[in-house]
């Protein structure tokens, strides 16, 4: 069994995937969108993934805001977390993201990675950040 984790941006979609004993997670693309409301790619994308890694359930990042409320961009996670149920048939869990892309832009930044190349590799580790978050708190409930 194996957990996906999704970073869902306007523009682009951070996919992570656990390892098979459910412990760490790690970065594996990131998926570029041309227009926000165009979905039928990324979800294909998403599923060809979902069933090439053999995942059974997906953690989606949900961008509350600060102080605890669903803007904008959670209601598109919302959405989005239907649209992914209907197309793959798993269960969908939404997970608190907040601060994980500032969190991966540090470490890229304290990796030495330059601001132009930064863009390349922010939403996979967001994704993997969302994912091992999930993870963690899993672990602690078992």
């Amino acid at each position: 069994m194996r957990i996906m984790g999704l970073d869902y941006g306007s523009k682009t979609v951070g996919v992570a995937i656990s390892d098979g004993l459910l412990l760490t997670a790690q970065g594996v693309e990131t998926i570029n969108r041309t227009q926000e409301n165009k979905l039928r790619r990324t979800l294909a994308r998403i599923q060809e993934l979902c069933q090439a890694y053999e995942v059974e359930e997906i953690v989606l990042g949900f961008p509350k805001n600060m102080n605890n409320t669903i803007g904008d961009r959670a209601e598109k996670s919302l959405e989005f977390a239907e649209m992914l149920k209907k197309r793959t048939g798993l269960p969908v869990v939404m997970w608190d993201e907040r601060l994980t892309t500032m969190a991966a832009n540090r470490t890229l930044m304290e990796s030495g990675v330059r601001r132009e190349h930064r863009k390349e590799y922010i939403d996979k580790i967001a994704a993997t950040f969302i994912l091992q978050g999930y993870l963690d708190a899993r672990s602690i409930k078992e």
